[in-house]
Formats: C-alpha cells, sequence, structure tokens
C-alpha cells in the first residue's frame, strides 16, 4: 500500500513497516517500527521537517520555515502514534507536528535506512562493445508514456540509445527532445545541422574524421544528453563510434589507479574558440560524485588547450591522458554503427563519448541535425512519469 503524501512532496511513500512504537529522548525520538528496526530521529530535525501548513505552502509544497526561527534547545513535550499510523509529536512551544509513517521511513537516517537507500538508487549498467543496443520506435515515445519512460530509464542508466521511424524532415528531431523537456540552446543554435560545409566554425562541421569527445567541455556543464538525428546518410564513411566513459573510467581504476587518481585530479583547459565566441573551462576529464562514483567525463582533444601542471604532476598527466585514450581505441569498448535516414541516437553526452569516421562528401549527402537537453531534464521527467 502507498500512505497518503505529506503536504511536503508531490509524491506517494510504500508503508514498507508501520510505527510499532515511539520513545521520547533528552535530544531524539526513538521510533521502533514493526519489522523490529530502530530509527532515531533528533528533535532539530523532526522539527525542521514539520509538514504542517504552518511549516510548508500547500500549494508549492515547500517549506517556509526556518529552522532557525525554532529553539536550539527545543523539546518534545509528547510523543505517540494516532489512529492512523502516523507519529504525532507536541512540542514544548506548542507546536505540532504529524509525520507519514511511508514518508518518515523513506527518510530515516539510521545506518541500516541509509544503507538501504544508497543500494535501491538508480546504477549506472556498464558496458563495452558487445552492448545490447537499446532500440526504441519513434510512434511509440510519442504517444505512449509508458514506452516513453522506458527509453528514458535506458538512457539514464546505460546511456546510449537509438530510435527509429522518425519522420527525416528537417526540425522533426525538436518533437521527440521536446517529450522529455526544453532544448538547451548553445553558441550553434537550438538544432545544430552537422554538415561538412567550407565556412566550418567546428570539425564536427567538416568530412574529417572526428576521436572520441563530449560535445561542450569548454563549459561549466557539458549538455547532459545529445541526439543525432539522421536525415540523409548517402555519403561512403562517417560510422558513428562510441564508448562507455564510465566503463573506461572503472577500467582505469582498477588497472592504472595513479593514472586514475590524476585524471581525476589535475584539472585541464578546454577552449571553444571561433571568430565570434571564446568559450574556456578547467576542469578535471574524470568528475566523481560525493560517494567516489564517476559522475562526469570531459573530453574532446581537438577543444584542448596545453597543460597547465606543475613540474611534477605533468609528466603524471600525460601519462594518464595518454592512457585514456588508448584505452578508447580498444576494441573492447567500441561500438561502432552506421546510422540510417529516419534514426537519431539520444545518449548522456557526460558519459559516452562518440566520435565519427571520415566520410567522402563527393560520395553523396550526408545531413544530421543534433540538438541537446540537459540531464536534470531527463530526471525530472523520469521522477514526474513514475509518480
Amino acid at each position: 500500500m502507498n500512505t497518503a503524501a505529506a503536504f511536503a512532496d508531490f509524491r506517494t511513500y510504500p508503508l514498507i513497516s508501520a510505527l510499532a512504537g515511539v520513545q521520547a529522548l533528552t535530544d531524539r525520538v526513538m521510533v521502533k517500527w514493526a519489522d523490529d528496526r530502530v530509527s532515531p530521529f533528533h528533535h532539530q530535525w523532526l522539527r525542521d521537517n514539520c509538514p504542517c501548513p504552518l511549516c510548508v505552502y500547500t500549494v508549492t509544497r515547500e517549506q517556509v520555515l526556518e529552522i532557525v526561527d525554532v529553539e536550539e534547545d527545543l523539546v518534545a513535550a509528547e510523543t505517540s502514534v494516532d489512529a492512523q499510523g502516523c507519529l504525532c509529536v507536541a512540542w514544548q512551544d506548542g507546536h505540532r507536528s504529524r509525520f507519514d509513517p511511508g514518508w518518515l521511513r523513506a527518510h530515516a537516517y539510521d545506518d541500516e535506512s541509509r544503507t538501504e537507500r544508497r543500494a535501491s538508487k538508480p546504477q549506472s549498467r556498464l558496458w563495452h562493445g558487445d552492448l545490447p543496443l537499446p532500440v526504441f520506435d519513434y510512434p511509440a515515445l510519442m504517444n505512449d508514456n509508458d514506452a516513453l519512460l522506458q527509453w528514458l530509464l535506458a538512457v539514464r542508466d546505460i546511456g546510449l540509445t537509438q530510435v527509429r521511424g522518425v519522420p527525416t524532415e528537417p526540425g522533426s528531431l525538436k518533437l521527440i527532445a521536446q517529450r522529455i523537456s526544453f532544448i538547451r540552446e548553445s553558441n550553434f543554435g537550438v538544432l545544430f545541422n552537422v554538415q561538412s560545409k567550407a565556412d566550418a566554425d567546428s570539425n564536427a562541421y567538416t568530412a574529417f574524421n572526428l576521436p572520441l569527445h563530449s560535445d561542450l567541455p569548454t563549459r561549466e556543464l557539458q549538455p547532459g544528453l545529445q541526439f543525432l538525428h539522421c536525415l540523409v546518410n548517402d555519403a561512403e564513411g562517417g560510422e558513428s563510434i562510441f564508448v562507455d566513459g564510465f566503463a573506461i573510467a572503472e577500467a582505469l581504476r582498477q588497472e592504472d589507479p595513479e593514472a586514475f587518481q590524476a585524471l581525476c585530479e589535475i584539472p585541464v583547459e578546454f577552449r571553444n574558440k571561433d571568430r565570434h565566441s571564446d568559450y574556456r573551462r578547467l576542469a578535471p576529464i574524470i568528475a566523481l560524485d560525493a560517494c567516489g562514483q564517476v559522475s562526469e567525463i570531459r573530453m574532446a582533444n581537438f577543444l584542448r588547450g596545453p597543460f597547465d601542471a606543475s613540474v611534477e604532476q605533468m609528466p603524471k598527466l600525460y601519462r594518464a591522458y595518454r592512457r585514456f585514450i588508448a584505452m578508447t581505441r580498444e576494441p573492447r569498448f567500441r561500438l561502432m554503427q552506421r546510422l540510417n535516414p529516419g534514426e537519431l541516437w539520444c545518449f548522456d553526452n557526460r558519459r559516452t563519448l562518440h566520435a565519427r569516421n571520415a566520410f567522402d562528401p563527393g560520395t553523396g549527402a550526408r545531413h544530421f541535425q543534433g540538438c541537446y537537453v540537459d540531464r536534470d531534464e531527463l530526471l525530472s521527467r523520469i521522477l514526474v512519469l513514475q509518480r
């Protein structure tokens, strides 16, 4: 069963275990659950998270209480479990709080609950060159929210998907990208045309091969998702190549910890300069999240400035950088496939590095359209669809 949503949230929370008892101590409340787990909740935490209409605006469900406006030594005068199974706390200053048991269990911070919560969080599914490519149908994604959710989960967890059956009229890409959220505009536009042209302002707009890279590493926040939609592909060559940057980073962590550490700690400057703009960003190639897991790869050799590291660090950086690029060329990691008209790639640009073989524009036309959507929009859309 799901318990009723508290004012502080739009979600409902499953009743994993009912409240079996409560005991008030000097600075906290000890809650015992029906499955014998015991969770302590400090008075400050409970008061800070009171979901009543005086503490949370019921329209936006955002907090209006600031904990500094409550006495620091606030004491629970009375605690109980009511007939609906909710934890009730009467505070010494007269305020009353009532906590939904499903919500309370979902946010409990005893060691067992925190470990359980971390284990239940989505995990990246690392892949190599033999990945069974997740393929989705355009009409289904446009008309069926269940199909849409499955696609977005694959983008989140695997970082590389293909969609087939997409109309080949220019601008069609915008419709499917907007099924997730709004498109992130860049100096290349809302939709950008990937074609060979004489006055190119990026190597992407030539017939050259492009080495494995992430787009816009020159920005403070690289775009989260990249879409590449094939309208025409009659030219010889131009196959798409992908590697899972997270898988390479984890392999590097195991096989060469010193190189891994260097790429996590020594920043590199990336530059994107043309006639009208000049973007620069100094950041490590591998970024870790608060739990030490790889959260981002920042890489584009053709947009890299000269290394600026200490005399002691410079040899370490070059050795690590060479090792990382060499690993991206290993067949075990590489997936290569030609994209046909009416097909598109959607991938996590901060994880999945992409490349393109050189092509011969003399053998036929090649026209892709691309766009970006931030990773935050993907995650938000998933949560809304799930609830």
